[in-house]
């Protein structure tokens, strides 16, 4: 069983703000359980654990579709210096299409001739991003942005 969790745990992955795999690792471990409780004779047992770990996979699935979810992003947006947009004018924009955000920072890039807002935005609706980023592009003022989803 050691070995298995070994084998279960090459699966799980982080990636960027999410960690992934940890269903499928718990799966390669009961399996294995089951696997072992088959080999001593336990059929009724086995059965049990079969029903138990598809029962809590369905209803966790359930659970997980019913319930909200926040989406991370990044946001990056880069303006003229001589035509910056403050921002509190930034901040703005993005709450009113229902988003919240955190960890500004600011820079110069392209030699000094663009002003770089970097920032995590998160909401509960997908569809939010997509508006946010039909704003910023009939922006003239918008030079460059881009919003790049973490995870799903």
């Amino acid at each position: 069983m050691t070995g298995i969790g070994f084998l279960g745990a090459g699966v799980i992955v982080k990636e960027r703000h999410t960690v992934r795999g940890l269903t499928t690792a718990a799966s390669i471990w009961i399996t294995a359980a089951i696997g072992v409780v088959i080999g001593m004779g336990l059929y009724s047992a086995a059965g049990l654990g079969v029903a138990l770990s598809l029962g809590a996979l369905a209803v966790f699935r359930w659970v997980e579709a019913v319930m909200p979810a926040l989406r991370y992003a990044k946001l990056v947006t880069r303006f003229p210096r001589q035509n910056l947009l403050s921002f509190e004018q930034l901040a703005e924009i993005i709450t009113s299409h229902a988003i919240s955000f955190g960890n500004p920072t600011y820079h110069l890039s392209s030699e000094g001739r663009l002003f770089e807002y970097e920032m995590t935005i998160r909401t509960h609706h997908p569809d939010n991003l997509r508006h946010l980023a039909e704003t910023l592009s009939k922006m003239d003022q918008v030079s460059e942005f881009s919003i790049l989803p973490a995870g799903d």
